[in-house]
C-alpha cells in the first residue's frame, strides 16, 4: 500500500479513465500529480498537481521526473484516436516513450509502476468461451496490442532486474463520460436521441464492459496496492454487442431505430472477449461499484444534456 507522503505521477491525466484515477487517489489522500498534453483546461482535476507535457518529448520528461521525484508512476497515456489507433505507426512512439519513461522514473528513485494494458494482447483465435484469466495466451493481432504486449514483456524483465514493483493492467472494453462520439455507446444515444437509425453490426460478439468511473477506481486501487503481473481491468459480466446496444435503445424509448446488421462485422473480430476478474476482486480488492443499467443511464443523461441531445 501506499505510503505516507509518498507520490503519485498519473500519465493521461485528463483522459477517459485518468480523470477518475486522479480522484481516487486524491481522495484516499495521495500526493498525485496529474500529466497531460492537453485538456487540461477542460477536466477538472481538484486536488491534483497539474503538469503540462508531452511524453514524446524526452528531455522535458526527464526534468519533471527529476523535479518531481516520484514514488509511483501510474502510466494511462496513449495513442487513443478511435478507430486508427488499432495499427498507427504511433504506437511504436508510444511504445519507446513509455520504456523511457519507466527507465527514467527508476532512475528518479520511483518503486512502484502501474501501466495500461489491453484485452487486444490476448490470443482471438484461442477459441475462447469462458472468461479469460490473466495466464491465458497472448498473441495480439494488431500493432496497438503487440506494443501493448512488448512493453509488458520489457517491463516484467526489467523489473526483476532492478527490484522495481510492477502492476499491468489489462483493460476490457470500456463506455462512459466522454467517450469519443464515434464508439458504440454515444454513436447509438446520439442517434436515437436525434430520431435517426442507429446502424449497428450484428452484434452477435460477447463482451465485458466497465463503466470508466470504475476503470479509474481499479486503477487507482492497484496502483496502491502490492499486487504484481497482470490483472484484468474488467467487470466479468458477458453481454454481446447487440445485447449493450438494445439497452441504450430501449433506455431512451426508441428501440425501433436501432438496426443491427446495418454495419459489416468487423474481420476478424473475437466472438468472445471476457475477463475473468479473479486477480482483481481477490489480490486488488475491487469490485466495480457501478451497475450496467446505471452506468447506461448516467450516459444517456449526459448524452441528452450536450449540444443537439433531445428529451
Amino acid at each position: 500500500m501506499a505510503k505516507a507522503g509518498e507520490r503519485i505521477l498519473v500519465t493521461g491525466a485528463t483522459g477517459i479513465i485518468g480523470r477518475h484515477a486522479v480522484a481516487n487517489l486524491v481522495a484516499q489522500g495521495a500526493e498525485v500529480h496529474a500529466v497531460a498534453r492537453d485538456s487540461l483546461d477542460q477536466v477538472p482535476l481538484q486536488g491534483a498537481h497539474i503538469h503540462r507535457l508531452d511524453l514524446l518529448d524526452r528531455p522535458a520528461t526527464q526534468a519533471l521526473l527529476a523535479e518531481i521525484r516520484p514514488d509511483i508512476l501510474l502510466h494511462l497515456a496513449w495513442i487513443t484516436g478511435h478507430g486508427r489507433f488499432w495499427n498507427a505507426p504511433e504506437n511504436l512512439d508510444w511504445l519507446a516513450s513509455s520504456i523511457y519513461l519507466i527507465r527514467g522514473f527508476v532512475d528518479a528513485g520511483g518503486r512502484r509502476v502501474v501501466v495500461a494494458g489491453t484485452c487486444a494482447e490476448y490470443d482471438p483465435a484461442a477459441g475462447h468461451q469462458s472468461p479469460l484469466p490473466e495466464t491465458a495466451p497472448c498473441h495480439p493481432q494488431t500493432l496497438y496490442g503487440w506494443a501493448k504486449h512488448a512493453l509488458h514483456r520489457v517491463l516484467a524483465a526489467y523489473a526483476e532486474q532492478v527490484g522495481l514493483s510492477y502492476g499491468w493492467g489489462r483493460l476490457f472494453l470500456l463506455y462512459g463520460e466522454d467517450e469519443p462520439v464515434e464508439r458504440l455507446a454515444p454513436s447509438v444515444v446520439k442517434a436515437v436521441l436525434a430520431g435517426q437509425p442507429a446502424k449497428c453490426s450484428h452484434g452477435l460478439q460477447i463482451r465485458d464492459f466497465l463503466d470508466t468511473r470504475d476503470a479509474g477506481a481499479a486503477f487507482a486501487a492497484l496502483a496502491l496496492s502490492d499486487v504484481e503481473g497482470p490483472v484484468n481491468i474488467c467487470s466479468g459480466q458477458p453481454i454481446s454487442v447487440a445485447d449493450f446496444a438494445t439497452r441504450l435503445a430501449l433506455a431512451v424509448g426508441r428501440p425501433d431505430l436501432l438496426q443491427l446488421g446495418a454495419l459489416p462485422d468487423r474481420p476478424n473480430d473475437p466472438p468472445y472477449l471476457v475477463g475473468d476478474p479473479g486477480r482483481l476482486n481477490a489480490d486488488v480488492g475491487f469490485r466495480p461499484a457501478v451497475a450496467l443499467e446505471a452506468g447506461l443511464n448516467d450516459t444517456i443523461a449526459r448524452l441528452r444534456q450536450q449540444p443537439g441531445g433531445r428529451e
